[in-house]
């Protein structure tokens, strides 16, 4: 029997109500629960990852598609330090009892991702680029022991095989063919950092114009709303 599959899902808005970006992998993930026959949506906080899937298991959900959450702009991660970078740049049987428990969290954040089968993130543009809830979260998941290979020689992913959905949002239209294109470091950074991973089956679904008027607004939510519901069905 075939396992169930899992998403993860991570939003890093720094605002909670009113969030356009919350509110379009919301109503994402519960179409793709949906469509993977999700009759009770389970939903298990990252920070409990083996013990809330071993119970939806156990409870007789093991064919119910499982999402994992994280919300990094309310409960922001801490950033690497001195300590972490030194556990980072020692081999895993050579850490001091201190390095093991700095690069703790990144162990357990990146079981999560090896777990996942889907990926999905919650990304508003903050000054040109990703906000910093979520640059603190790649800096801790991005490893040479974990999600990077380097023994060839050049750095090889190791989370092959995953499916990425980035839903983005923002005040303007920074479209390819724009004037303002060239300022768009948004898309470019992630596309680059998951290809290191390895994640190379990546989606932006783009609302832009939220900050051109209460109408334009509207429109374009409704937008990617029915292109994220369209993915959804196939996805």
């Amino acid at each position: 029997m075939s396992q169930p599959p899992i998403l993860l899902h991570l939003d890093s808005s720094a605002r909670l109500a009113g969030s356009a970006s919350r509110a379009l992998t919301a109503a994402f993930v519960q179409a793709w629960q949906t469509r993977h026959g999700a009759t009770q949506p389970a939903v298990s906080s990252g920070a409990n990852l083996d013990a809330n899937l071993g119970a939806s298991l156990s409870a007789g959900s093991s064919q119910q598609p499982q999402v994992i959450y994280r919300d990094l702009g309310q409960q922001p991660l801490p950033a690497i330090d001195q300590t972490w970078v030194a556990a980072y740049e020692t081999e895993p049987e050579a850490r001091t009892g201190e390095m093991m428990a700095a690069i703790a969290l990144s162990d357990q954040l990146l079981d999560e991702l090896f777990a996942a089968d889907y990926y999905v993130f919650g990304v508003p543009m903050y000054n040109l680029t990703i906000p910093t809830a979520l640059k603190a979260y790649l800096d801790q998941v991005v490893r040479r022991d974990r999600s990077l290979d380097l023994s060839q020689g050049k750095p090889q992913g190791c989370l092959t095989g995953k499916k990425a959905l980035v839903i983005t949002t923002r005040k303007f239209n920074y479209r390819p063919g724009t004037e303002a294109a060239s300022r768009n470091f948004l898309e470019p950074y992630l596309e680059a950092i998951f290809k290191i991973m390895g994640i190379a089956d990546l989606t932006f679904v783009v609302a832009d114009r939220l900050g051109e008027g209460a109408e334009v607004r509207a429109e374009r939510l409704a937008q990617a709303e029915q292109e994220l519901l369209q993915l959804a069905q196939y996805w």
